[in-house]
């Protein structure tokens, strides 16, 4: 499943094609993706112009005039790709090829800017992704109403993130995976931010919401870990796992400097540090972290 980097990504690249061109058609090849296309899907965007292409969490959300909203998820192997003449690009940083069969191009959005015309595709092979209507604002929809704070920027700091974890027993790495509490966080970045902040994905996360400078400390720095290895994901262009990728069609670079992920059995990359990178299995999904030094 993308990331919030990845779909950040895919938004950047398809921003300077969509936003402000205006949809001549659109072309909805089967009757649904995970969920069925909304009545009447593609006749309510032909003739619309896209304002302004944003980001919630891991969703991307179109936003035309006069409405509606369009909101998309790419699911587990989802990607658009940006067709102009005979010329064909993917944005997104992904570290296994896109599918660019076009029995899997599923939707299609014929447009015309001041840039010239353009196709932009997307392409679903197991089609769990979804594209759905928002009537009202975006945030009010149900796949959108319950997510919590976005992890970028200045809003998530130290005594934010106390306060979403108090109390919790709830394993770290469970509640930081929690979209309710932090929008747009997944097994790769919480992996890492955790390893930045020398915490285990083992101990409660109320461990680190509780009263006392060491505790204080501890939110502080996990939440600057958090911020920076989004941050850091971001310009890198994603984590450039399997099935995503750029619309340009090229691959990322972040996972170049995963200091954990994904590495098993390596010597963790901590200065003075002794321990090797484990990996274990919470909930179903592998974590990985450092015993010698994430306590």
């Amino acid at each position: 499943m993308p990331e919030l980097p990845e779909v950040e990504t895919v938004r950047r690249g398809l921003q300077p094609v969509m936003e402000g061109a205006r949809i001549i058609s659109v072309e909805a090849r089967r009757p649904d993706l995970r969920f069925p296309f909304p009545e009447k899907f593609a006749e309510r965007l032909t003739g619309k112009t896209v304002t302004a292409l944003g980001r919630r969490a891991k969703y991307l959300t179109m936003h035309m005039d006069g409405g509606p909203t369009l909101i998309c998820h790419l699911g587990m192997t989802g990607s658009f790709r940006i067709e102009a003449g005979e010329e064909s690009a993917t944005p997104g940083i992904f570290h296994y090829e896109r599918s660019k069969d076009g029995a899997h191009d599923h939707v299609v959005f014929n447009l015309t800017s001041p840039q010239g015309s353009h196709r932009v595709v997307f392409n679903d092979p197991r089609r769990f992704g979804f594209m759905l209507f928002s009537e009202t604002v975006p945030d009010e929809h149900p796949m959108l109403s319950g997510l919590g704070v976005e992890p970028t920027g200045n809003t998530l700091d130290g005594a934010l993130l106390s306060s979403l974890l108090k109390d919790r027993r709830t394993p770290l790495k469970a509640a930081l995976l929690d979209q309710r509490l932090i929008a747009g966080l997944g097994n790769i970045y919480v992996s890492e931010a955790l390893w930045r902040a020398r915490l285990s994905p083992l101990r409660a996360a109320g461990t680190i919401a509780t009263k006392g400078r060491k505790a204080k400390a501890q939110s502080e720095r996990l939440a600057e870990a958090i911020r920076s290895v989004i941050a850091d994901a971001i310009a890198a262009g994603g984590s450039s796992l399997r099935d995503y990728m750029h619309t340009d069609g090229s691959l990322g670079y972040f996972q170049h400097s995963f200091a954990v992920y994904d590495r098993e059995g390596v010597a963790c990359p901590t200065p003075g540090c002794a321990g090797h990178v484990e990996r274990i299995v919470q909930s179903g999904r592998s974590t990985f972290y450092c015993r010698a030094c994430q306590e």
